[in-house]
């Protein structure tokens, strides 16, 4: 990223109240600044107190954006922006200085966005209310989600499980979502050393008070304390209280209770820095919430600017804070979590010194990954991926070097494109084939006419169209796979009119000079890429004893051999199991007609349903894009072809941390390590079962992973293939 991107954010929230969604826009902004963006914050509502904006003042590239004090909206700012008002507002802003990307939060603000089409491609959503649950997620919430998806550039999800939850339900979120978590800033103060409890134990909850996230619970809890011989107090700070239809009177009692309660010290609404002050010098935060909230997938700000002080928290039990904290983390709110549990972890933590102690250690190391410089260095490789910097040879262009793709599938192509469409001093335009033999001639003719350079992607037909057609001083680079050789299609091709053939192997470029005659200084070998940073995630539990294959038709695939795999280890450990993510064979027409693909799967099927070993052991899984999500569950993955231009799934598998096992298909050697590929199905299983300590799994899973990232990372292939669109 050489040149400044512009963003625009805009929130649906409102400033003045102090809550997460509050903090959420300052600390984006803040992020953006320090990952070198020009960023414009624009207000929902007036500001009466300038808590958060008054640390953005000043900020590297940042303006703050006032739409009623600076007259860009009609009255007097009575009430706070509408999503229909915000939508034409940021129209008008980007109007008179266009943004790169509009960073918004809220569904229903970002429907709007979406709706009125201003801003398709650039949208850079946050969506926290959103359903996280299967039976919250209705049709009409997840076509809302698709047709959002589509919109957008990047979708960004505060944790792995909400970005795993959004693919599995909504495909168009598949590629574009990426993890942007809760950002804590570095305390400006001397955080003070932890010693012993004040006296009476002073208590902290900061943000806003709702029903559930037991607030008014909370101010009763020094009560109960006192009870259980403990002296306490409850320090409050924060000044929005919520008016909620379903809890009639909250807003009221919560109030009350602020303000009467003896031991409650509610302090207010104040500025970020001075709420960490005041929570530094108390004993325990308090994150306590309603059992309802146990399945959320989101992550608590409170907790990680609890525990940037040093604070140990009381929180309740769920798989979020057990990955953040460890299942053994010793002051998770037991049970249901009524006001008694939460009681009972209090007293835990005043009485035993040593789980006051973990707990502080275990929270102060979770906060330790999202200050907010790690924020703004995940900020920076977003931005870099959206916008790289443009290559040496077009700067000096008078126009912007025009490239032509075109082609039946592109499946293949997907995130090249949108890397080359990003790139400057490139105009990228589409012949999208829709067979592989039937195009619209017309729009192939002006395409051809037009381009500097076209690629064809597989050298079928199109491949042999464009040689015959090419204009004279364009290039033509041609990429081959495998098929293309047995169907016959490369001795039709006008090879005097192509520049370059590509190839995704050593062993099949070396076929094509072969086969072809073709002259070798025409074909270069690119392997295919693989998206390391969206296959790079933790992995689930108990994925160690589990196979996976992506991909088992036609029966050159060799699933049948995949099972011997899997029966081989059963055999030693009943845990073993095989996961298959593929369309079935009976999909593709032009396998099922072939008699002998149908008997190779009616026995393949025959054997999983008698025998004993595979009996319970084999999951075929929906295909589908979501991959990075499906490979969390998956330990090793298989690759048991006859023959293979270059599979993909083994390099997705390693850069997700799956352990590779290949059989030598031809080639194979030349793109995987060696020490991957084995002899037979049984060298295979025995190679695996020695993998049986989790050190040495994770370690052999971390090798694989940093073998593709050299090797075929997205970035590494997509500058192989700039370099020869531009070079010549």
């Amino acid at each position: 990223m050489t040149r400044t991107p512009r963003a625009l954010v805009y929130g649906d929230v409102d400033l003045n109240l102090i809550d997460g969604s509050a903090v959420w826009a300052q600390s984006t902004v803040q992020a953006l600044s320090r990952a070198g963006c020009r960023t414009r914050l624009v207000l929902k509502a007036p500001v009466e107190t300038g808590r958060l904006t008054d640390p953005l003042a000043g900020l590297p590239g940042v303006t703050v954006v006032r739409p009623y004090e600076e007259h860009l909206v009609p009255g007097q700012g009575a009430h706070p922006l509408s999503p229909f008002q915000a939508s034409q507002l940021l129209a008008r802003l980007d109007a008179e200085e266009p943004c790169d990307l509009l960073v918004l939060r809220g569904r229903r603000l970002v429907k709007q966005i979406v709706g009125d089409g201003a801003f398709d491609g650039r949208i850079w959503a946050y969506l926290t209310d959103i359903p996280q649950s299967p039976a919250d997620m209705t049709e009409e919430a997840r076509a809302d989600l698709a047709r959002i998806a589509a919109a957008c550039a990047r979708l960004l999800c505060q944790t792995e499980e909400l970005r795993c939850f959004l693919e599995a339900w909504v495909p168009e979120a598949c590629g574009r979502s990426v993890l942007c978590p809760p950002a804590v800033p570095e305390p400006g103060f001397p955080v003070p050393a932890r010693g012993g409890l004040h006296d009476p134990v002073r208590l902290v909850y900061t943000g806003k008070f709702a029903p559930r996230w037991n607030t008014l619970p909370m101010t009763r809890l020094p009560a109960m304390l006192a009870e259980r011989g403990i002296k306490s107090e409850l320090h409050a700070v924060g000044d929005k209280i919520h008016k909620d239809a379903a809890h009639p009177g909250f807003d009221t009692a919560m109030a009350e209770a602020l303000r009467t309660t003896p031991e409650v010290v509610h302090h207010g609404g104040v500025p970020r820095e001075e709420a960490m002050r005041l929570a530094a010098d108390c004993d325990l935060g308090l994150g306590w919430r309603d059992a309802s909230l146990d399945a959320s997938l989101e992550l608590s700000t409170k907790v990680l600017e609890f525990g940037s002080l040093g604070l140990p928290v009381v929180l309740n039990r769920t798989p979020a804070h057990e990955a953040l904290l460890g299942a053994d983390y010793p002051l998770f709110v037991p049970g249901t979590a009524t006001l008694a549990d939460a009681a009972d972890a209090v007293g835990l933590a005043v009485r035993d010194t040593a789980a006051r102690h973990l707990a502080a250690d275990r929270c102060a190391a979770a906060a330790r990954e999202y200050t907010m410089e790690a924020a703004a260095a995940r900020w920076r490789g977003h931005l870099d991926r959206a916008f790289p910097a443009a290559p040496a040879a077009v700067a000096g262009r008078a126009r912007p070097l025009r490239v032509g793709v075109a082609g039946h599938d592109l499946k293949f192509l997907t995130r090249l494109l949108d890397h080359l469409n990003a790139l400057p001093g490139l105009d990228v335009r589409i012949d999208a084939w829709p067979a592989l033999a039937r195009h619209d001639a017309a729009a192939s003719r002006e395409l051809a006419a037009w381009a500097d350079v076209v690629v064809v992607e597989w050298c079928g037909p199109a491949a042999i169209w464009y040689s015959r057609h090419k204009r004279r001083g364009s290039r033509l680079i041609v990429r081959l796979h495998r098929f293309e050789l047995d169907a016959g299609y490369p001795r039709q091709v006008d090879i005097g009119n192509v520049d370059r053939v590509v190839c995704v192997s050593p062993h099949y470029a070396r076929a094509t000079r072969e086969r072809t005659g073709w002259p070798a200084a025409k074909i270069t070998t690119i392997g295919n890429w693989v998206d390391v940073d969206q296959l790079d995630r933790p992995k689930a539990p108990g994925a160690r004893h589990r196979l996976g294959m992506i991909g088992i038709a036609p029966s050159r695939k060799r699933l049948d051999l995949g099972l011997d795999v899997l029966e081989a280890l059963r055999a030693r450990d009943r845990r073993w199991h095989l996961s298959v993510k593929s369309k079935p064979p009976w999909e593709y027409w032009w396998i099922w007609n072939k008699p002998e693909e149908r008997a190779h799967y009616d026995a393949i099927l025959r054997r999983m349903q008698t025998s004993p070993l595979l009996e319970g052991a084999v999951v075929f899984d929906q295909f589908g894009p979501d991959v990075p999500n499906w490979l969390r569950r998956v330990g090793h993955v298989l690759s048991t072809s006859d023959d293979e231009s270059f599979h993909l799934s083994p390099a997705e598998g390693m850069a997700s941390g799956a352990v590779p096992a290949l059989l030598p298909w031809p080639g194979a050697d030349e793109i995987y390590d060696r020490r991957w590929i084995h002899d037979t199905p049984q060298a295979m299983a025995d190679a695996i079962a020695a993998l049986a300590d989790q050190d040495d799994w994770q370690s052999a899973g971390a090798t694989a992973r940093e073998q593709v990232r050299e090797g075929f990372s997205l970035e590494r292939v997509a500058k192989d293939w700039t370099e020869l669109l531009v070079s010549g």
